[in-house]
């Protein structure tokens, strides 16, 4: 009788587990033709315009006209400005098999929002890699994403960065400049302790991973060491899946100085020597800081083998207008 009600209870989650995934491949079904719909719709509407029919017979109203009729005839979902991106996902993706089958409609109006043709291409190439939800993909264009990790790469890098989304390969690729902490809800004038912005981290760690990126896994904070007879403790440890290897990770409250710089150093040798074991590639050190001086930070790690890296952090959404200004330069260069 009991193996008889196991077979049921089995029989039961097997026929779930097909109704649930067909649901979800029904719902993409769905999706990928809404998507694909809305990119024809902008097409003729581009082939319109071309023809010259906007500019001699409509002006201006094509889009307020077009609204008012087919929400007439086929009802929602044609406002101006859905017809606007319906239009600007055309003229982004021109090639339609370049549209993804994972970015829902929203996902797009969202990614259609941004500026620049290499911001478009970025954000739909990372939101594929990290499968962001609609509202993870708000906030990371909110933090201007695409800038501070631009601004650690030369150009080069930001049109790879551009066309292939954010992609780790090495170190360096775990900066961004700066991490955007604001999920920390820290007031920007409050007087904070070292010690309080770990505690708010550790009450955000999801976040706070989304923001260090793809690959980490949290091991644990104020990591002992026992080195000489000393105990030194590490803010916070964790494991890089994609670089194999321990990630240290040490936040200042002020301004990175050359002491910070040695300190890492010292950690770096003991994983070295200590925790790595057969398989791990080297450990990294990242010195999170409010500020950073370039010249000090030049010369402090000159002649360091280890890899440490420095970026900064802020407790607030970053200037997007001032970032971007930044990496025009960089691209007029």
């Amino acid at each position: 009788m009991n193996l008889e009600k196991q077979s049921y209870s089995e029989l039961i989650d097997k026929i779930g587990s097909l109704l649930q995934q067909g649901r979800q491949q029904a719902a993409q079904s769905v999706n990928t033709i809404l998507v694909q719909t809305y990119w024809f719709i902008g097409q003729h509407i581009v082939e319109f315009e071309q023809k010259g029919n906007e500019k001699a017979e409509y002006g201006s109203q094509l889009f307020e006209r077009l609204s008012k009729d087919l929400t007439i005839a086929y009802g929602k979902g044609f406002s101006r400005s859905n017809l606007s991106y319906m239009r600007k996902l055309y003229l982004s993706f021109p090639i339609r098999e370049t549209l993804s089958h994972i970015l829902t409609w929203s996902h797009y109006f969202e990614i259609l929002k941004a500026d620049s043709e290499l911001e478009i291409s970025f954000y739909s190439k990372q939101c594929q890699h990290e499968r962001w939800s609609v509202r993870e993909l708000k906030r990371q264009m909110r933090s201007s994403l695409f800038e501070r990790l631009a601004l650690s790469k030369d150009k080069e890098g930001v049109l790879k960065l551009a066309k292939e989304g954010h992609l780790v390969e090495n170190p360096e690729d775990l900066i961004k400049d700066p991490f955007v902490l604001d999920f920390l809800n820290i007031p920007e004038q409050h007087q904070y302790l070292e010690n309080e912005l770990e505690e708010k981290i550790i009450s955000n760690l999801q976040q706070f991973i989304m923001e260090m990126g793809k690959g980490f896994a949290f091991i644990g904070r104020q990591y002992r060491m026992s080195i000489g007879g000393k105990h030194f403790y590490l803010d916070l440890l964790f494991y890089h899946r994609i670089l194999k290897c321990f990630v240290l990770v040490d936040l200042k409250r002020g301004e990175i100085d050359h002491n910070d710089i040695g300190q890492m150093n010292l950690y770096l040798n003991y994983f070295k020597k200590e925790e790595a074991t057969e398989g791990d590639n080297e450990p990294i050190g990242i010195i999170l800081g409010a500020h950073k001086n370039h010249i000090l930070v030049e010369y402090a790690t000159d002649s360091i083998t280890n890899k440490v890296l420095l970026s900064k952090y802020q407790l607030y959404l970053p200037d997007k207008k001032t970032l971007q200004n930044q990496l025009d330069k960089l691209l007029e260069n």
